[in-house]
């Protein structure tokens, strides 16, 4: 079942994203920057478990949003986890009348199944470089861009 998250959820999220970025997948997200955004994150909750998170962030005052930190165990891909939170992030983002979703990911096949379209990062308002310059991989960013209008 996928539901809004809950702060007794973190140190669970934290643990789903810590395994992905190690892998090089994802950022690193701190055990703080997930109790500080937690209005922002979804999971996907099997029984006790969480099998999958994201979020869905809000970018300035341009009608733009972003989806952050998809991640699912390992032992459950393929099996509609992923694009069942993405959903979750685009029905919040209709709610709040978000015009367009972007994402920047390494897995871009996966969001261009979901209607995403490929763009140039340059794109991007400059207010989103803000969280890019503390990443391990700036300046030699290997992500794509992809956004969904909504």
């Amino acid at each position: 079942m996928v539901r809004k998250a809950k702060l007794k959820d973190a140190k669970e999220i934290c643990s789903l994203i810590s395994y992905w970025a190690k892998e090089g997948m994802v950022l690193e997200r701190s055990l703080n920057y997930i109790y500080e955004n937690i209005r922002d994150f979804w999971v996907f909750q099997d029984k006790e478990k969480l099998l999958g998170v994201s979020a869905l962030h809000i970018v300035g005052w341009d009608d733009l949003a972003e989806i952050k930190s998809l991640v699912v165990d390992k032992r459950y891909h393929k099996r509609g986890i992923g694009k069942r939170l993405v959903d979750a992030c685009l029905q919040e983002a209709k709610e709040l009348e978000v015009k367009k979703v972007f994402v920047l990911t390494l897995t871009g096949s996966f969001f261009e199944k979901l209607g995403f379209r490929k763009i140039d990062k340059n794109e991007l308002p400059h207010k989103i470089w803000s969280e890019c310059v503390h990443c391990i991989y700036f300046p030699d960013c290997k992500e794509e861009a992809f956004v969904l209008s909504i």
